[in-house]
């Protein structure tokens, strides 16, 4: 008998570790698909919650924060690259790429939530932001999302327009850090198992069976 679990997935759309997190996690899933099925649950999390209108060249902003010069830089766009390619995602940021703030797209994560295609939209976002280099603060880049994911445009735009789920992404944020979560990913099996960082799908799918294999 499969043991079904929740899976609450905390992240940010500008993580691009996020991003290859979600797909070694499903590659896991479907390996693991003989002791688990589970449901997804995207939680939001902010890397850059001050980030202005416009962005901020990568290079620049990931240098000021954590120091490292150009070379640095390129080496760790490059690992990150190769580790998103072993897990089928296409990353082609550069330095040219920019960050933007995330927090309309977590308003329409959080809308998707509560009509369906949440997961479609979470990948379509990372998508558009990585492979695409988009911008996701953007509302046409955002509305093209939803429609990518097999979501109604028209009512994707009206969100977006208004300042509809707002206050639920703040307080979702707010729960997670007062528990303790600074850094994402973040994933939390049935609110019991807690799993940080992005790993290979092999050390998730051992994580999954060792679940499978504890009384519920």
């Amino acid at each position: 008998m499969t043991r079904q679990l929740k899976i609450d997935f905390i992240s940010d759309v500008a993580c691009p570790w996020c991003a290859i997190a979600l797909h070694s996690l499903e590659e896991a899933l479907r390996r693991a698909a003989d002791v688990v099925q589970a449901q997804i649950h995207f939680l939001p999390f902010e890397l850059n919650p001050d980030m202005a209108a416009g962005g901020a060249n990568i290079d620049a902003h990931l240098g000021a924060r954590y120091g490292g010069g150009t070379q640095r830089l390129a080496g760790m766009r490059e690992m990150v690259r190769a580790r998103g390619a072993e897990v089928g995602f296409t990353i082609n940021q550069t330095g040219d790429s920019r960050l933007y703030n995330t927090f309309d797209a977590h308003r329409l994560l959080h809308w998707a939530g509560t009509v369906g295609h949440q997961r479609e939209l979470k990948h379509a976002l990372f998508k558009a932001n990585f492979t695409d280099n988009a911008d996701v603060s953007d509302h046409t880049v955002l509305v093209q999302a939803a429609a990518a994911a097999g979501l109604d445009a028209t009512a994707a735009r009206e969100v977006l327009a208004s300042d509809r789920y707002g206050a639920e992404v703040r307080a979702i944020e707010q729960l997670w850090q007062n528990r303790g979560v600074h850094g994402v990913p973040g994933i939390i099996i049935d609110e019991k198992w807690g799993i940080s960082g992005s790993h290979p799908p092999e050390a998730f799918e051992e994580a999954l069976r060792q679940v499978a294999a504890e009384a519920p």
